[in-house]
């Protein structure tokens, strides 16, 4: 079986920008995704669109995520995405956020048999596109996922994330290992781990546990610590000073970019701070505060310059 490491989308930190320096820096050995891509007044976000389409994917492997609460809307997403030319599509049954789980969408997908008996049909009129999907145990019981996984056992995909809490968790609590063992011997789709991979040490262990997945999922643990994969693929971790010194890399990268394209300083801050985001632990928190606090680019800089 084929093992991939899959870096996981995050609305408001994962463009294409910084997919593309982060596969600079680190290598393109990982699968991208984009942020979900979804219709707004029945046509796809400008925004999202141009992230697609953006000239700086070329040098990763991207798959479009899309989101959706209902048959209509799913048909409409895969249609335009076939003819934007995509031949891969990530299927969203898993965000937590109430903003979309309240509308139907993303973890509040599970229990919809209508919608997911719609979606065995989709995926097997599109033989010329390979579907995946990232879903949650469920919204509320982590059990629920037994009433979606025997419509996606009827068709083929590439692989089917599972990350294992419930909705109403979001990220806090614990992850549900016992589920995710159960979920992945009922799967007949090659299953893919996702949830609190922080460290090289977290995807040894799951790797250990579960040796039958075919792939393991990051996403916050590769915004707090950018050479995650890097590190787990040498089977060591790197020093603090070489981790570091990789992330200044990448991040001057990045800040270059925005700086050149965007203006005044305002600009440029709102959209480089969440760089840092998750970066707490690895920074500092004496450092990490400052980031958040600068104001302009000159404090900015000289917080940067703290690390």
């Amino acid at each position: 079986m084929i093992f991939n490491l899959y870096f996981a989308p995050v609305q408001g930190h994962t463009d294409a920008a910084y997919r593309h320096f982060h596969s600079l820096v680190y290598g393109g050995e990982q699968i991208y995704f984009t942020p979900f891509i979804r219709l707004e007044k029945n046509d796809l976000r400008p925004r999202d669109l141009k992230d697609l389409n953006s000239e700086l994917n070329k040098n990763t492997h991207l798959i479009p995520q899309i989101i959706f609460r209902e048959a209509i809307e799913l048909d409409e997403l895969v249609n335009k995405m076939k003819e934007n030319g995509e031949k891969e599509i990530d299927l969203n049954m898993g965000c937590p956020f109430p903003l979309q789980t309240g509308h139907g969408r993303g973890a509040a997908t599970i229990l919809n048999t209508d919608l997911a008996h719609h979606l065995v049909k989709t995926i097997e009129s599109n033989p010329e596109i390979t579907f995946s999907v990232k879903m949650r145990l469920g919204m509320v019981n982590p059990d629920e996922w037994k009433t979606l996984l025997p419509y996606l056992n009827e068709v083929k995909l590439s692989h089917l994330t599972l990350h294992p809490r419930v909705a109403k968790q979001q990220y806090g609590g614990e992850v549900n290992l016992e589920a995710f063992g159960e979920f992945l011997q009922e799967s007949k789709n090659p299953v893919v781990y996702n949830g609190d991979l922080k460290y090289p040490s977290d995807l040894t262990a799951i790797s250990e546990k579960f040796p039958q997945i075919s792939g393991l999922m990051a996403a916050r643990g590769i915004l707090g610590r950018p050479s995650l994969f890097n590190e787990w693929r040498e089977g060591q971790e790197w020093s603090r000073e070489k981790r570091i010194d990789k992330m200044l890399e990448f991040h001057r990268l990045l800040f270059n970019h925005y700086s050149s394209i965007l203006c005044g300083d305002s600009q440029i801050i709102s959209k480089i701070q969440p760089f840092w985001e998750y970066a707490e632990e690895e920074i500092g928190r004496k450092a990490w505060k400052a980031i958040k606090k600068a104001s302009n680019i000159s404090k900015y800089q000289t917080a940067v310059a703290m690390i």
